[in-house]
């Protein structure tokens, strides 16, 4: 992998050889492809982005994009160019649980912005930072499309809204208690009103 495809991120080639799918991850990957024309197969990308950052750890790092270029027969930079466009793929590593909360309009004029100065206070970080135990990251985000229902976050496939203090207590406390990696994979997603 040439640095100008990761600028900065340095590319480990033993790590590479040993990144590999599970069986689950693969086969959900290979269904996901069998949707797509051979000649289309770069559409799978984001779907296998997302299995590929659940499956190593919640980011996606130089390895593991040169991984699902190969998967996907493309130029690892084809994989990067996606990766770091979108704001849901994290290029470094980031907590157990990501919580993004909604900055536009409607969110921020609902009091997002306070939500944002509580959880930092709340978790001891700032945006964009990850709690010493590993176990939040706090970022903010573009539109998530609820904006009757503002303020908002997410956390991996899971939408909380009508933000309040006491509700992003519960949350934390709910969050610290699974104590488990969450991502847009998840099939035990749960949205809060």
């Amino acid at each position: 992998m040439a640095s100008e495809v990761h600028g900065t991120q340095h590319f480990d080639l033993a790590k590479r050889v040993e990144i590999k799918f599970s069986e689950d991850a693969m086969k959900t990957t290979q269904t996901i492809i069998s949707h797509y024309p051979a000649e289309r197969i770069k559409s799978a990308l984001l779907p296998v982005l997302h299995i590929a950052q659940a499956e190593f750890g919640g980011w996606l790092s130089p390895e593991v994009m040169d991984y699902v270029a190969s998967v996907l027969q493309i130029k690892p930079i084809e994989v990067f160019e996606v990766a770091s466009f979108y704001s849901m793929f994290h290029l470094a590593p980031v907590g157990k649980c990501v919580f993004e909360v909604c900055q536009t309009s409607s969110c921020w004029l609902n009091g997002a912005e306070d939500i944002v100065k509580y959880m930092e206070k709340k978790l001891n970080i700032k945006l964009g930072e990850t709690t010493a135990d590993g176990m939040f990251t706090l970022k903010v985000a573009e539109c998530l499309g609820s904006c009757g229902t503002a303020p908002m976050m997410q956390c991996g496939a899971s939408f909380h809204e009508n933000l309040t203090y006491e509700k992003v207590d519960a949350l934390i406390a709910d969050y610290r208690q699974g104590g488990k990696q969450r991502s847009y994979t998840d099939l035990d997603y749960k949205n809060t009103l």
